[in-house]
């Protein structure tokens, strides 16, 4: 039924054991191991983009979470009006959660598919997918220090038994322990790097804060608890895996917070640029330049000009151009009083002359 799953699974395995099969032998259990550890690098490899593409989802998710609490507070008793709210908002901001959940969607059925593939390398098969009996055979015969790696302690169902498999509890231990420590320990770190990058909001969420307790401590556990039951090529694989998260959650996170840096050092450079200097009027433009052109006033400017071509031509300088709707300036009383030279001792010498005649003429009258 999900054969569309087996194949591709089944056929990365096998390539990848045909490449190391010629390094090392085709029944060694290295080149096996090492097949089942390349099938996660390849998958993951491939899942990359998507990755970075969850990564900045999350990102923008976390910058407008404000906005999402006040909708949930805002439509609390409208639960349809509040979806229809959220997913407009995260459709303006460009964000599918969808996206945030498709590395993780894709890697269940490679799960479930390699566990598949494992559970088929039986002794006596002739086929299993894309393997033929040789390579079957191959894999019932190799071990990795004397444990099989399509074996488990406690056989499943149907399974074939360690005895059938030429292998002892004691020596799926000495394998199994080691794997099942590092594959519970990895699990928490992965869990603890990605909370660490939740905002506080999020960490304050009651349902963010059960999901944190879920990963740090009951998914670690469960995977210790259940390692006896999983073969040891699937404990291989979530040890990988769990290697490849953590190195690519650095290098994702690493690229996203210098590029997010950078846009700010950018940011704000532009604004230094466009802030007026000390002295300078700002404007709407945000030069300081034309603030000061705009802000002087034409006379002034005139009146400059008029002193430096007094300075320099030693002329007495024309008065300003009167302003339009200014009142003209009215004379001082002494330019009145003075005539054009301004000088009183101009009229009274002319009141004195004007004066002597009639003066003479009485004194002739008074004689006769």
């Amino acid at each position: 039924m999900l054969n569309f799953i087996y194949y591709p699974v089944s056929a990365i395995l096998w390539f990848w054991h045909k490449a190391f099969g010629f390094v090392f032998s085709p029944t060694s259990g290295v080149a096996w191991a090492l097949s089942v550890i390349f099938l996660v690098f390849t998958l993951r490899a491939i899942l990359y983009k998507p990755f970075v593409g969850q990564v900045r989802s999350m990102r923008k998710m976390q910058e407008f979470q404000p906005e999402i609490q006040k909708l949930r507070k805002k439509y609390a008793n409208d639960k349809q009006k509040m979806t229809q709210e959220m997913q407009r908002l995260q459709s303006e901001q460009g964000v599918n959660p969808l996206g945030g959940c498709l590395p993780v969607l894709i890697q269940v059925p490679v799960f479930i598919g390699l566990f598949h593939v494992l559970r088929e390398f039986k002794p006596g098969k002739t086929e299993n997918y894309i393997f033929n009996a040789t390579d079957v055979q191959s894999f019932v015969e190799s071990d990795l220090f004397g444990a099989k790696l399509g074996a488990s302690i406690v056989p499943i169902q149907g399974a074939p038994s360690l005895a059938e498999l030429g292998t002892t509890v004691g020596q799926m231990l000495v394998v199994m322990i080691p794997l099942m420590i590092m594959a519970g320990v990895f699990t928490h770190i992965t869990a603890r790097h990605s909370v660490a990058r939740q905002t506080e909001a999020q960490s304050a969420n009651p349902q963010s804060a059960i999901m944190n307790k879920l990963m740090l401590y009951v998914f670690p556990i469960g995977v210790v608890v259940g390692a006896p039951f999983l073969p040891l090529a699937i404990l291989m694989y979530w040890v990988a895996n769990n290697l490849w998260t953590l190195a690519q959650q650095r290098i994702v996170y690493n690229k996203i917070d210098s590029e997010e840096a950078e846009k700010k050092e950018k940011a704000t450079t532009t604004r230094q640029a466009l802030a007026p200097k000390p002295g300078q009027k700002p404007n709407r433009n945000g030069t300081a330049s034309d603030a000061d052109r705009a802000d002087a006033d034409p006379a002034d400017e005139a009146q400059v000009d008029l002193t430096k071509d007094t300075e320099t031509n030693g002329d007495t300088p024309a008065p300003p151009a009167r302003k339009p709707g200014a009142k003209p300036v009215k004379p001082s009383s002494g330019q009145q009083r003075g005539g054009s030279n301004g000088s009183p001792n101009a009229r009274n010498g002319r009141a004195t002359s004007g004066g002597s005649r009639p003066s003479a003429a009485r004194k002739g009258k008074k004689r006769r």
